[in-house]
């Protein structure tokens, strides 16, 4: 029978089977306690090291900024000094106005020689960089502009009374006259005390030193106002030199550092400095008395014969300044040639009685100029190319013109006509008159100076670079892009882009059996210093120095009987393509005009 009071008994095994459950559990909480355990140990050793390794990284990046500071800090040193010898040598100061970059002119010659604009543009003969702002943007073609009669009357303002032509005195634009007895001529003029002139600048103002340009042409007196005198009989003299210890540099003045010069070897203005060579006694000191903003690339400066005024020529104008003054006194600007694109003036010249400037331009015309009337007077035509250099006779008879046709050409001014025409092989780069104008020389892309009689055409030498076998024999080994003569007419200069000066001896020598004279050259001296290319050579009028303008931006005096330069001028930022005297010799003045858009007019004092 049930009895309902009786509990019911549990089997044993569920019993047992609870206790290995609980046997279970406890059994794994140990071990997810042991195994804690070794994980936290492992995760604190992992966590340790990594901390350790953070530290180190720490002091790593703590040594690295600590040097980065160091060399922070040397930096700016550094970019300040070489900001200070860039504003010493020229260049724009700290935080000037940046100028957008200059057309620059286009190229000379034919064909792979095309080589003015790569003495612009950095490329072209020995194959300098460039010290020229980039190049422009491709030119338009331009079209010759119509020719001008003499009654063209291109009048930039109201016109002055009739202006009289002037006797001919006979001095020279570019030189101090005495009698040429080495070619067999006769007695030459006697020199002349008048000048020419002409209208108004303009242009942007520059950095540095500046002479402030008027909105007004100053009048014109194409008498001139006589040369500006020195502003002493001596400059001072340098002070006692000092213990310096200066490196050997030989001619290259440019590579001596002028903050490490001793005062009487060195002289410097806000934006330009010049070195004095501490090889040889110092006899010269200089000064700048005026800039000359320009609104492009500064091609050529000449002086007229009395040397009160200069002229420069640029973009599509020639300008005249007052040497005294520094103000621009006339403009000349042909307004009916085609406007499109540039049309440099890559020559300018004055007539012996400063009366007419002659310009000669990249639409292979030469244009003479009235300058009081501001009116074109004559225009030949001819050339097939850019006209490069042109010079007017002692007489004012001839001008002689070369161009990139590859001919030298002389225009009688009477006639108004081409009267004799030399061709060469290559583009002529420059020519010039001899004092007493019997002779033209001529320098060209081929690297040669030739010379000529002016009278017949015929060639008198041809003082060539022409390898023999490994060895130059004397002439240049580039092509040659300025020439002058020296004031007597006895010898000739030449610079050339293999950047170098030669001085040649003109000599006149007779045949024993016919008795006939002949001129000959040589060589006689080589002046070496310039970093780069020669472009603008001129003896000075008293025939003791002979200037070069460089593309390496600077200018330097050498004396002609050593070939050691005297003095290394850095006043430009950029190429010197165009360095002229004054044909007065007792005044101390000449001009520079450079890729800057700057002409500088520069006075130097004999202190010896």
């Amino acid at each position: 029978m049930y009895n309902a009071h009786r509990g019911l008994v549990q089997p044993q095994h569920g019993e047992r089977f609870m206790d290995l459950l609980d046997n279970l559990r406890l059994e794994w909480e140990n071990e997810k306690r042991r195994n804690a355990g070794e994980v936290e140990q492992h995760r604190d050793g992992m966590i340790r090291q990594q901390i350790h390794e953070m530290d180190i990284m720490r002091d790593k990046v703590a040594q690295l900024d600590l040097s980065y500071q160091q060399m922070k800090q040397e930096y700016e040193k550094k970019i300040e000094q070489l900001q200070r010898d860039l504003e010493m040598r020229g260049g724009p100061p700290h935080g000037a106005p940046h100028h957008p970059p200059q057309p620059q002119p286009p190229s000379i010659g034919h064909g792979p020689r095309d080589l003015f604009g790569g003495i612009m543009q950095g490329g072209g003969g020995q194959g300098q960089s460039s010290l020229a702002p980039p190049p422009q943007e491709p030119q338009q073609p331009q079209g010759m502009p119509p020719h001008l009669t003499q009654n063209s009357g291109l009048s930039t303002g109201p016109q002055p009374p009739g202006h009289q032509p002037y006797p001919y005195p006979g001095n020279g634009v570019n030189g101090n006259i005495h009698m040429n007895k080495g070619f067999g001529g006769g007695p030459q003029p006697p020199p002349i005390n008048q000048s020419p002139g002409p209208n108004k600048g303009r242009g942007r103002g520059l950095p540095g030193t500046s002479t402030p340009q008027q909105s007004n042409p100053v009048p014109y007196s194409p008498r001139g106002h006589g040369p500006t005198p020195p502003p002493g009989a001596r400059g001072p003299p340098p002070p006692p030199p000092q213990s310096y210890p200066i490196p050997d540099v030989g001619n290259e003045l440019s590579k001596l550092n002028v903050e490490d010069l001793p005062p009487h070897l060195k002289k410097h203005g806000e934006d330009w400095w010049a070195i004095f060579n501490p090889r040889v006694p110092r006899k010269l000191d200089i000064n700048l008395m005026h800039t000359l903003s320009h609104n492009s690339v500064v091609c050529c400066v000449r002086f007229s014969a009395d040397g009160s005024y200069i002229a420069t020529g640029c973009n599509r104008m020639a300008q005249i300044f007052d040497v005294r003054s520094g103000q621009c006194v006339t403009t000349l600007e042909d307004e009916t040639s085609d406007k499109e694109g540039d049309l440099y003036i890559r020559s300018v010249c004055f007539s012996p009685d400063g009366a007419l400037l002659a310009t000669g331009a990249e639409d292979k015309c030469i244009r003479v100029w009235d300058i009081s009337r501001r009116t074109i007077v004559h225009t030949f035509t001819g050339h097939e190319q850019d006209i490069y250099s042109l010079d007017f006779s002692r007489d004012s008879m001839l001008i002689a013109s070369g161009s990139g046709d590859r001919t030298v050409r002389l225009w009688d001014m009477r006639t108004r006509k081409m009267s004799l025409e030399m061709q060469i092989e290559e583009g002529v780069t420059t020519v010039a008159l001899s004092p007493d104008g019997r002779l033209v020389a001529a320098g060209s892309l081929d690297r040669s100076v030739r010379v000529w009689e002016t009278d017949t055409g015929a060639a008198i030498d041809n003082l060539d670079g022409m390898p023999n076998g490994k060895e130059q024999v004397g002439g240049h080994g580039d092509s040659v892009y300025s020439v002058s003569f020296s004031p007597n007419g006895y010898e000739l200069v030449s610079g050339s882009l293999d950047k170098t000066i030669k001085l040649w001896a003109l000599e006149t020598q007779r045949s024993g059996n016919s008795g006939q004279s002949k001129l000959t050259s040589r060589c006689v001296r080589t002046f070496e210093g310039h970093s780069d290319f020669v472009l603008s050579v001129a003896f000075s009028p008293d025939n003791l120095w002979v200037l070069s303008g460089s593309k390496d931006r600077g200018v330097v005096f050498w004396d002609r009987n050593t070939g050691i330069p005297q003095l290394h001028l850095q006043g430009h930022r950029n190429s010197v393509i165009s360095v002229a005297p004054s044909p007065q010799p007792d005044v101390g003045i000449f001009a520079t005009g450079s890729g800057d858009s700057r002409a500088r007019i520069w006075r130097y004092v004999n202190i010896a």
